[in-house]
């Protein structure tokens, strides 16, 4: 493991301990040369299915990406980054139960979902990206359909 510090290559594990649930393990190092300390992280790697874009290409299944649209939808609401992070782990656990290839549109609706759940406001900021909203009247609709679900 590389220093962050000082690049070297040379150091030792003072502690290990299982974090996360379990489902991964913290080891605390000391850097030979420059005698600083820093975490480290070992986890299994996930092998997530491919997934089927809307125009049937397939492209390897990109956490950051996911990450990066729910992160734009939650921008300054009330979300928090570990409903986020719990969120992104469920999902991930079962796309791993799904197969070898999932359609986009799967994802996407899970997303909607727990947005849903979470924040109004979020929910229609991604709604209007991934349904690609392409005029005011579709996005007036789906704000008409969740004040009627919540009259419900």
């Amino acid at each position: 493991m590389k220093c962050p510090y000082c690049g070297s290559m040379q150091n030792k594990v003072t502690d290990s301990r299982l974090s996360q649930d379990g489902a991964a393990i913290r080891r605390r190092r000391s850097c030979i040369s420059c005698s600083k300390r820093f975490t480290t992280y070992e986890k299994v790697e996930d092998s997530l299915p491919a997934v089927v874009k809307k125009d049937g290409r397939r492209e390897p299944y990109a956490r950051d990406k996911v990450m990066q649209g729910i992160r734009k939808a939650v921008q300054k609401r009330p979300v928090s980054l570990q409903q986020v992070e719990d969120f992104m782990e469920r999902l991930e656990s079962e796309l791993q139960e799904m197969g070898k290839e999932i359609p986009s549109r799967v994802i996407g609706e899970k997303i909607m979902a727990a947005l849903k759940e979470w924040d109004q406001i979020a929910y229609v900021r991604f709604a209007s990206v991934y349904q690609e909203f392409k005029d005011v009247s579709q996005f007036m609709d789906e704000v008409k359909d969740l004040i009627r679900d919540k009259r419900s």
